[in-house]
């Protein structure tokens, strides 16, 4: 996982830290169970400051995105996670109602609609498996 921090974006750092490390996780990227970079050397790789670092992972533990075990690390909660399912399903209906809208746009039936979907997600199932 690689994050990309701007100085200039207007976003607080740890904003920055936190967003793409809760998008490595909800996309895949970072598996359940795995360790993120430890406080000190993702400050140092980011030359932030580890208070930083320690801000993000500890508001991304609160969202139940990690966990923090003291003495060990900070890792990736497992997906059935009631946080993490429900940021998953924010993000499916922001995602829906973009296609939705297109849909409704170009005069699709729902019922096109609807097999249209079946059809994309028996695709992914096929890839995955």
């Amino acid at each position: 996982m690689k994050l990309i921090i701007s100085s200039v974006s207007g976003e607080p750092i740890y904003e920055q830290i936190k967003r793409q490390i809760r998008d490595a996780v909800l996309n895949g990227e970072l598996k359940p169970g795995e360790a993120l970079p430890s406080l000190r050397k993702l400050a140092k790789e980011l030359r932030v400051s580890v208070l930083t670092v320690t801000r993000a992972y500890g508001e991304l533990a609160d969202e139940g995105v990690v966990r923090n075990i003291q003495g060990k690390g900070s890792f990736v909660m497992d997906r059935g996670n009631e946080v993490m399912r429900e940021a998953l399903e924010t993000q499916i209906k922001a995602n829906l109602a973009e296609v939705c809208t297109a849909a409704h746009a170009a005069g699709m039936p729902v019922a096109d609609l609807h097999d249209l979907l079946d059809d994309v997600y028996d695709d992914i199932i096929k890839e995955q498996s």
